[in-house]
């Protein structure tokens, strides 16, 4: 899990590499597009990164202790995983936030099925994450079974990143309907900066259970 929630930060190295896309409007997604320099980089991080998370999510469904609200959890980190590594192999075709024409092309239905496909398998990773933050972390303080998310930390990551999500999509909706960016590109980075975290604090509770 703590190696997932690595690979699931490789965004990060945009700080060094000059992507040539803004980090307050761009989408994380733009970053691994099949027109970006380094976009076969962060496509095999995210897939990465999935991988890592459905098998660590399968594993604690197998053999940690079972209640509804790990179940839930974990079946929510495992779509999580899934859907981040398939988000990997629908990449976008170009960067919409900083290319007019991709812009147009998306809007007049000309861009790759896999581009278009991008939207529905990232919203699909995102609530199965919201399902496993919330349903693990109500699991650690309703039950005490992984205690590092039981404390203070762990609701607040939790409600952080509810935030982040809702101005996330207010953004996204600002853009589609040509408002601008409403700084989606932050709202976002903070958004899966947070799922990153929240992976780092499940894994110490698991190891901490043993």
């Amino acid at each position: 899990m703590t190696l997932g929630a690595v690979a699931y930060s490789t965004w990060l190295l945009e700080a060094f590499l000059g992507t040539g896309l803004s980090p307050l409007s761009s989408y994380v997604s733009e970053l691994g597009a099949r027109d970006q320099p380094y976009g076969t980089l962060f496509r095999t991080a995210d897939l990465t990164a999935g991988l890592l998370v459905l098998v660590g999510a399968a594993g604690a469904l197998l053999w940690l202790p079972r209640r509804w609200s790990t179940v839930v959890g974990w079946a929510g980190l495992a779509l999580f995983g899934a859907a981040t590594a398939v988000d990997s192999r629908l990449p976008l075709s170009c960067a919409p936030t900083a290319d007019a024409a991709c812009v147009a092309r998306e809007r007049a239905g000309l861009v790759p099925t896999a581009h278009a496909a991008h939207a529905v398998s990232s919203s699909v990773a995102v609530a199965g994450a919201l399902v496993a933050l919330v349903a693990l972390t109500f699991a650690a303080r309703r039950h005490g079974l992984l205690p590092p998310l039981a404390g203070s930390l762990g609701p607040l990551v939790v409600l952080l990143e509810l935030a982040a999500t809702a101005w996330t999509l207010t953004a996204i909706a600002a853009f589609d309907a040509g408002h601008g960016t409403w700084a989606l590109g932050a709202g976002q980075r903070f958004q899966v900066l947070l799922i990153a975290v929240w992976l780092g604090l499940l894994a110490r509770a698991v190891v901490r259970r043993g």
